[in-house]
């Protein structure tokens, strides 16, 4: 068992960790109580980390090396007791007994389907795939929320899936630059659509009208499971409905900016102002986001 100190710093670093790269997130995380915060802040710096292994440099066999460490550092967190992530880890997991921690092998096997190259055929595949990176950290986020309505893991994994289909329409341009396309081929097909690297001229609007339109098609799918996964809040303490509706209050605002102009995730990632994400944060916490 870790000293009191060695403990503070670990979850100190986990929650430096997750102030300085979650860039959306952390507008929600800071609205918990200190105890929950600090989970929360922890399971955030786990997940980085395995997203940065699958977003990293390394050649794919070290990757998916790394990536199976990582499953089994999930298995046996106190074991690596130098590493101030897994430290937080298992005293995170000691405190809070409805977080499952195994729900991090789901990010892993979608990261490895990342290393891979993996496309997605229809959306259904693609559903599986974002269940994999978000509805499993919608679920983990339930363990330390805590919940008594067993509808809850549900709402929570589908809230995940319209953050991370949000994620995708904003990323189009810089994922294709990495060699991977997560929008569905049946969807591009069905649009007559397809992705070559080029954004063309300053108004792609005016070359790839087909693309707006599966943008649009694809927001609407995504407003369809904010508007299911939003009714996880009414189920969890003030608190924790003040984090959640704020991350998922962000992210809609996001959506909805893409949606305004679909073309423009050909240009560049589509990003809100900080004033902007910290009202969606104060309009949270006084319970007007659901």
């Amino acid at each position: 068992m870790p000293a009191a100190e060695e403990l503070a710093n670990a979850y100190r670093e986990c929650e430096r960790i997750t102030w300085s790269q979650a860039r959306n997130f952390a507008y929600g995380i800071r609205l918990l109580p200190s105890a929950k915060r600090r989970g929360l802040a922890t399971v955030y710096a786990f997940a980085r980390r395995i997203d940065d292994i699958g977003d990293g440099d390394l050649p794919a066999p070290v990757k998916l090396q790394q990536l199976e460490q990582a499953r089994q550092d999930i298995a046996h967190p106190s074991a690596r007791h130098a590493d101030p992530v897994l430290i937080a880890l298992a005293d995170t997991a000691g405190q809070f007994p409805q977080l499952q921690l195994e729900a991090f092998g789901e990010l892993i096997d979608g990261c490895v389907a990342d290393v891979r190259g993996t496309r997605y055929d229809t959306f259904d595949d693609l559903l599986r795939y974002c269940r994999c990176v978000a509805g499993s950290i919608g679920r983990l986020s339930l363990g330390i929320f805590g919940y008594q309505d067993p509808q809850a893991p549900a709402l929570a994994d589908t809230l995940g899936l319209a953050l991370q289909l949000t994620n995708i329409l904003r990323d189009v341009r810089e994922d294709y630059q990495n060699g991977r396309v997560y929008l569905p081929a049946e969807d591009l097909k069905k649009f007559d659509c397809r992705l070559d690297g080029d954004t063309g001229p300053h108004e792609p609007e005016a070359v790839m009208p087909e693309f707006g339109r599966l943008v649009e098609f694809e927001v609407d799918r995504a407003r369809g499971l904010y508007a299911t996964g939003m009714g996880l809040l009414p189920l969890l303490d003030r608190r924790s409905a003040a984090c959640t509706g704020a991350m998922a209050g962000i992210y809609r605002r996001l959506l909805e900016r893409i949606a305004a102009q679909p073309t423009s995730v050909l240009r560049g990632r589509v990003s809100l102002p900080a004033r902007e994400k910290a009202a969606v944060a104060v309009r949270a916490l006084s319970g007007r986001i659901r």
